[in-house]
């Protein structure tokens, strides 16, 4: 392929102005590609740990549900006074390039108790807490888990590139500078071998 590009002068300057910039977006390439992996093991890591705070969070729900449905019999009719959650927000912050989410609940005080107090216990109570700790624990792990997946995705598009640019694009460039520089180097000899002959005979000339 290299022999396609046409030998001039002008084309060389031109693969090396090509050159030059398919370098310096390897390099940034590679730059992006770092920052994206170290955003995406924070999050994992993050990740995990609001997993753990969910799974202990929901043993104690469920322990303390079991204790106030032992002391109060069914608790459905008090779980169907506690309204449907619709304070979700959506918003979205930029990590080179790529789009994260921000998911949020929208901020309020202390969770309302919505069920009477003088037909319940404090078990109910400790149940409807951790359940709601639950509740934004798993919209912060959706974000985190959403972003993970677009981190990833982008991580291996950005690898792609890199990857198109460091193996095909700089070689291929470089394949054609050394061409047509060879070219233009035979050229050169060539044009002053020959320049050497018509001096050597124009002084021949001259002497006869």
């Amino acid at each position: 392929m290299a022999q396609q590009v046409f030998p001039t002068k002008t084309n060389w300057m031109a693969q090396k102005h090509s050159l030059v910039l398919a370098q310096q977006g390897y390099e940034l390439m590679d730059r992006k590609r770092n920052i994206l992996v170290r955003e995406m093991m924070r999050l994992i890591d993050r990740a995990g740990t609001i997993q753990d705070k969910i799974s202990s969070a929901y043993a104690e729900a469920y322990e303390a549900l079991q204790q106030a449905n032992i002391t109060l019999g069914s608790v459905g009719e008090f779980a169907r006074c506690v309204p449907i959650e619709e304070g979700l927000t959506l918003d979205y912050r930029s990590v080179m390039g790529v789009e994260l989410p921000t998911v949020r609940l929208n901020p309020t005080a202390e969770p309302a108790l919505y069920y009477g107090l003088e037909s319940t216990n404090g078990m109910l109570d400790d149940a409807y807490f951790k359940f709601n700790e639950v509740k934004t624990l798993t919209v912060e792990l959706a974000e985190v888990e959403s972003s993970v997946f677009r981190l990833a995705e982008a991580i291996q598009k950005t690898q792609k590139r890199a990857n198109a640019l460091n193996n095909v694009q700089i070689p291929q460039f470089q394949k054609n500078i050394k061409y047509i520089g060879d070219v233009l180097d035979e050229k050169e000899r060539e044009d002053f071998s020959r320049l050497k002959v018509i001096k050597a005979q124009k002084e021949k000339k001259a002497k006869e």
